[in-house]
């Protein structure tokens, strides 16, 4: 039995949410051979690569029918330019590949091509794309990619030389004026600090001190002001730490710890006449217990990928076995059983803490760990669980928070031993603190069955439902508080504490503020752990929308949105109707078991001002990354990522927004003009509502400025 609660903490503490970039190893960079143009004059366009190292790019003069995708260069037609001859790399390496049986050129570290132009007019715009593949040294992957171009630059007119400079004069003066009047003619790649970039009023946006100024060039070369906060998921990141720490100080309070805390007073006291030696021991101490922590956080994630989570957060079996071990916690927590290790992997580790000195310290350290174990496992499993939805480093920093709050007061005591005295003695309320923390683990499991049900559309989990199961776990809590409920190792409670009053009355209001949530209150605060509100039966907040769609939405059938406003699951369908309507397209790549979609759909996408933008300006389209519907087979792609068959609508989804947008985390928002052109920087979770409606308003901006470009009128 032991075993096998090892392995399901084991199993808890392994599945995670790892966000991570999608690999780019190739950078590029675009400049002319010469910033003095002339109309009838040759220049020589530079593409230039930076590759990572231990990765290569195959160049564009060998044989495309040896295997490898050779670089090509796709030049759109315009008729301010002629090309001279081919793109012709410089200096490629050259090898023989016994793989593909032939030779082949390739560049490591940086790579060049060339191709020479002809000037025809004034006004020069060059765009078009690179397709190229690079392949790693050490584990032989090959990734295609694709690169948008742009080159839009002014050349002079050939005159005399007496001319030429009252000629260039007033050039200038013209082109000031254009700047002036916000013309949109932008100069090359190379000449940032000439660029002139489209703003989303009439006057510069300025930032605030903790805003940054983002200036963003699509493919078309047309750039966009706006403004973005420096730390757009910094919120989402300090809430959850915030939680972590409560985790570890509600660690600290349970039976397993609390009476430990003496016996470690007593370890370091041994030292007391040694101060500065007991200090440093004590501070080591600490210190130990938090790497112990972290470093568990730090190793799942290291160990597993972004890709393992996204297929496991979505899979109906591993949310119930997920739900499944957070009710065997609560049962725990509850009084039905400990969970334990075994007890010789706690007798070994219990021995090398009697050695002394820095190992004896740090062995009794991980033996604090160990001997806890029943009590922390299932909030330290919490706090992993709920990191599946953060970055990179969120599992790290939870544990190191949680870890943290652990720490300080043993550290402190050790320091300050006389403390001691003033502690609560040990006694029954350890066991209530331990009940109360299995009905919040009661709760929060009921997340991950949620997940499933969303993703499955099995219906019996809709919102209504899961708040009724809310409503009457925290009911139980409160009357448990009030000492109306006792369980096995409670203590007799002749009178409540003024502490425990004080709970009971926050946990009711907690019960009465979700009330309104069964006629279809938002409930904003919790939206990130609530089913979609679509699942509702009854809702009397249900807000009635035109159908501005140009056709049936395709999967409307079992997909819909959590914000009231109509659109399309389909990215070809809703382009399609966005180059009917002549409107720009909202991209929202979201996810059923997504838990800051949730949070950004109530908070911010139901905005009534958002909302109004939505559905008056906007062609919008939902992509559900992880819809697990499969497609007839004529519907299924090949990926141009990872070249495997795409079978569901998720995996094409997810797919999709890789490829396009080098990025596969959600919520992900992108705003695009009907011919599939960025009209700014992509944005992600922000809870800031002003913020985003600028960000919706500078993407119609520049639409309107797209329609006017000289890309559009070529």
């Amino acid at each position: 039995m032991k075993q096998l609660f090892v392995a399901i903490f084991l199993l808890l503490a392994g599945v995670l949410n790892l966000q991570a970039q999608i690999l780019e190893p190739a950078q590029w960079n675009f400049e002319k051979s010469s910033q003095d143009v002339k109309v009838g004059e040759t220049i020589d366009l530079v593409f230039t690569a930076t590759i990572d190292p231990k990765w290569y790019l195959y160049s564009s003069d060998f044989d495309p029918d040896l295997g490898p995708k050779v670089t090509t260069f796709v030049f759109d037609e315009n008729e301010s330019f002629e090309m001279v001859g081919e793109v012709v790399p410089v200096n490629p390496k050259q090898k023989y590949d016994e793989i593909f049986e032939g030779d082949v050129t390739f560049f490591k570290g940086t790579g060049e091509f060339r191709q020479t132009i002809l000037v025809l007019q004034p006004t020069v715009s060059i765009s078009g794309l690179i397709d190229y593949q690079v392949c790693s040294d050490i584990d032989g992957r090959c990734i295609p990619f694709e690169q948008d171009f742009i080159f839009n630059f002014k050349a002079r007119q050939k005159t005399k030389a007496k001319e030429e400079v009252t000629t260039n004069e007033e050039a200038n003066k013209i082109e000031k004026k254009q700047e002036s009047d916000d013309e949109k003619f932008i100069n090359d790649n190379s000449e940032p600090e000439e660029d002139t970039a489209a703003s989303a009023d009439t006057k510069p946006l300025v930032p605030d001190e903790d805003e940054e100024e983002v200036l963003n060039e699509d493919e078309s070369g047309i750039g966009t002001k706006f403004l973005r906060k420096n730390s757009e998921d910094n919120l989402s990141i300090i809430a959850f730490m915030i939680f972590a720490f409560i985790g570890g100080i509600g660690a600290v309070m349970t039976p397993c710890v609390y009476p430990m805390i003496p016996m470690t007073v007593a370890f370091f006291s041994k030292n007391s006449e040694n101060k500065l030696k007991s200090r440093i021991q004590a501070f080591f101490y600490g210190f130990s217990i938090i790497f112990i922590f972290t470093f568990i956080g730090i190793a799942i994630t290291l160990i597993f990928g972004p890709q393992v989570w996204n297929e496991i957060a979505t899979n109906a079996i591993a949310n119930i076995i997920f739900f499944l071990i957070f009710f065997v916690f609560a049962l725990s927590f509850f009084g039905l059983f400990d969970i334990t290790l075994p007890s010789g992997f706690v007798n070994k580790i219990d021995k090398q803490a009697d050695k002394g000195g820095t190992i004896g310290t740090f062995f009794m350290a991980l033996t604090l760990v160990v001997v806890s174990f029943s009590c922390t496992a299932p909030i330290a499993g919490t706090i992993l669980m709920q990191s599946t939805q953060g970055s990179l480093i969120k599992p790290a920093l939870g544990m190191f928070a949680f870890s943290l709050a652990f720490a300080i007061p043993f550290t402190l005591f050790s320091i300050f031993p006389q403390w001691i005295n003033n502690l609560p003695k040990s006694g029954g309320w350890l066991n209530s603190v331990k009940v109360v923390l299995g009905f919040i683990e009661l709760a929060l499991g009921l997340k991950f069955l949620s997940v499933a049900d969303n993703v499955y559309h099995w219906g019996f989990l809709d919102r209504d439902v899961y708040l009724v199961l809310w409503i009457v776990i925290f009911s139980l809590m409160g009357f448990y508080l009030l000492g109306k409920i006792k369980l096995p190792h409670d203590s007799e409670l002749k009178n409540i504490s003024v502490f425990r009053l004080i709970l009971a009355i926050i946990t009711f209001s907690f019960v009465v503020y979700l009330i309104p949530g069964l006629v279809g209150a938002p409930l904003k605060p919790l939206a990130g752990y609530m089913p979609p509100i679509y699942t509702q039966d009854f809702n009397l907040y249900k807000t009635a929308v035109e159908n501005n769609t140009c056709s049936e939405p395709k999967y409307d059938e079992f997909l819909d949105f959590a914000y009231p406003v109509s659109g399309y699951f389909d990215y070809e369908q809703a382009l399609d109707c966005a180059k009917e309507q002549n409107k720009p397209l909202f991209v929202d790549f979201t996810g059923h078991g997504c838990v800051n979609c949730r949070a950004m759909e109530v908070n911010v996408l139901s905005d009534p001002k958002v909302l109004e933008i939505l559905n008056e300006d906007y062609v919008v389209v939902a992509l559900y990354v992880d819809e697990r519907r499969e497609l007839p087979e004529e519907d299924w792609i090949v990926s141009q990522y990872d070249g495997k068959v795409k079978k569901t609508i998720g995996k094409q989804n997810i797919d999709f927004q890789m490829y396009r947008y080098n990025a596969n985390a959600q919520p992900y928002y992108v705003l695009l003009d009907n011919q599939e052109r960025v009209l700014n920087d992509p944005i992600a979770y922000d809870l800031d509502v002003a913020n985003f409606i600028q960000w919706l308003q500078a993407g119609l901006a520049e639409f309107e400025d797209h329609q006017d470009s000289p890309l559009a009128k070529n």
